[in-house]
């Protein structure tokens, strides 16, 4: 609770407060000692980690497992993969998802109520999993990046927000100011509207761009040409399948290759995760901002 000034806090509001920060901070050690625990791991001695021996700090801190990784070749080319699959299917995604988002917030568009009854249908009811792969296969897209595209090219709920974000945002009132000037519906859209939703083009660049780099499910059904792995499926195949063979072949025996799998796995997971690590501080902001959008009107 925040002190107003001039007033002081009574017996209570201290104690509320007092417990309310030893609550936050034990959530926060329980959320950010994992992943401290992780950090520390991957550059410690795989036997002292083997041994529970690493709890607060590393020891015999050694950059052996981050050289394994990094002599990885399929690392590499998951990371490039992800890199287009993000890259171009957030750009598809936003684009259709801004635009129909805008054209469903108009109350002139004809069967408006219609297209959103069919669009919210959808979050209800799927045609499943074995459907959505014939139609992947019969597209001719199975086996290409575009079977992690276009499947999800517009998420529902990113389309509802941005709906909502547009009736909130752009008034009748300026569209007619524009009309009166001479404006038609698309120099509307481009010039007026688009400048205005910046804020909301952001959330869904960061929405789809997050959902783009953790995705592997659609890549483990469609795709079978191991040079098209995006990362996750990579990290999938060393963390699950156990393919760290050629990795630790070189180890003499079998408990020291256990350790050195195990020690390649805690750095595999910094590696992965280092992209968005480093991206979420800059871009929290953006993160609240899409939780609060439709929340308050005016």
């Amino acid at each position: 609770m925040k002190k107003a000034k001039g007033v002081s806090l009574g017996r209570a509001d201290r104690v509320f407060n007092i417990m309310d920060y030893v609550l936050l901070t034990i959530a926060f050690l329980l959320v950010a000692y994992p992943l401290y625990f992780v950090v520390i791991a991957s550059i410690s001695d795989p036997v002292a980690v083997y041994e529970g021996r690493v709890i607060l700090y590393p020891i015999k801190p050694t950059l052996e497992g981050y050289a394994r990784i990094f002599s990885y070749e399929s690392l590499f080319t998951g990371y490039k993969n992800t890199l287009i699959y993000t890259v171009v299917g957030t750009a598809i995604n936003v684009l259709l998802t801004v635009t129909a988002g805008y054209a469903l917030s108009r109350k002139e568009l004809v069967g408006r109520n219609v297209m959103m009854m069919g669009v919210m249908f959808t979050m209800i009811f799927s045609g499943g999993m074995i459907p959505n792969y014939l139609l992947v296969r019969s597209l001719g897209i199975y086996n290409t990046m575009w079977a992690l595209i276009l499947p999800g090219a517009v998420s529902t709920w990113n389309l509802i927000v941005c709906r909502t974000f547009f009736q909130q945002t752009i008034p009748d009132e300026l569209r007619e100011a524009a009309e009166l000037d001479g404006c038609g519906d698309t120099s509307f859209f481009l010039r007026v509207v688009l400048p205005l939703s910046a804020s909301i083009i952001a959330v869904m660049v960061l929405f789809y761009a997050v959902s783009h780099w953790n995705s592997y499910y659609n890549a483990l059904l469609y795709l079978t040409s191991t040079s098209k792995y995006p990362l996750q499926l990579v990290l999938r195949n060393i963390l699950i399948v156990n393919t760290l063979d050629d990795m630790v072949n070189d180890v003499a025996t079998q408990a020291a290759q256990q350790r050195m799998g195990d020690l390649i796995k805690y750095g595999m997971i910094i590696v992965s995760s280092l992209p968005l690590l480093i991206l979420y501080p800059f871009l929290q902001k953006y993160f609240v901002q899409g939780v609060m959008i439709g929340a308050i009107k005016g």
